[in-house]
């Protein structure tokens, strides 16, 4: 199935910039000064520069993880807009997003403990998703799959790694802790980070608060408790 796409417009898109080279429509590093100064303006060209490299991002991850066995979409092919990838769901439906269903009684820990063998192998391969919650994760008869990937973040290439990695595991647990599960984002964003060997504490980006967003608070707690 092709999912469109529309021109970004992620609130704070700036922050997933860095670290990135901008790619152009084959996945190449864009070295054009011309063509790096447009998208920087963000002129009319330079965003479909930026849209392009948005659309690279989702696809070269989509390939790396369903290569190394991550629950995704198989990606085959790419256009201007669109990625060509496969359909989960049967004939008379696509399959939900996760913050659309009730688990069954005893299903929300086996799809935790799924999602986060997910995490780990993102962790594994440098990859953290970015824009991570139950609305970027489909649900098909006791299966996930995880979605929408242009904001990819790299763990050794953004100083604000860990703090996007806390907020991604933060969100998923908001959706389990509705679920029933007692689950503890702070130490499980602090030990996944850890046993790769990555720095936990860092300093804390506002940018990524929200006075709006319940799990800002759970960032905090995960800095501020962070040794």
């Amino acid at each position: 199935v092709y999912r469109p796409r529309m021109l970004r417009n992620l609130k704070n898109d700036r922050l997933y910039l860095v670290g990135r080279d901008v790619l152009d429509e084959d996945g190449r590093q864009i070295l054009d000064l011309g063509m790096l100064k447009a998208h920087h303006n963000r002129t009319m060209y330079g965003e479909q520069i930026r849209h392009q490299s948005w659309i690279m991002y989702e696809y070269q991850t989509l390939h790396k993880l369903y290569q190394v066995g991550a629950d995704v979409p198989k990606p085959y092919e790419t256009s201007h807009n669109s990625i060509l990838m496969s359909y989960i769901g049967d004939e008379s439906m696509a399959a939900p997003t996760l913050n659309t269903v009730t688990l069954e009684p005893g299903e929300a820990k086996t799809i935790f403990e799924r999602l986060m063998h997910n995490i780990e192998l993102m962790l594994a391969h440098g990859i953290i998703h970015g824009d991570l919650s139950a609305y970027n994760v489909l649900y098909w008869q006791g299966e996930i799959t995880l979605i929408d990937f242009p904001q990819v973040v790299f763990t050794k290439r953004h100083p604000k790694a860990f703090q996007i990695f806390s907020r991604d595991i933060a969100r998923l647990c908001e959706y389990f802790e509705h679920q029933g599960l007692v689950v503890e984002a702070a130490r499980i964003a602090r030990e996944l980070w850890k046993a790769r060997g990555n720095r936990v504490r860092q300093e804390l980006n506002p940018a990524l608060l929200d006075a709006e967003d319940p799990s800002s608070s759970k960032i905090w707690l995960i800095n501020q408790e962070a040794e």
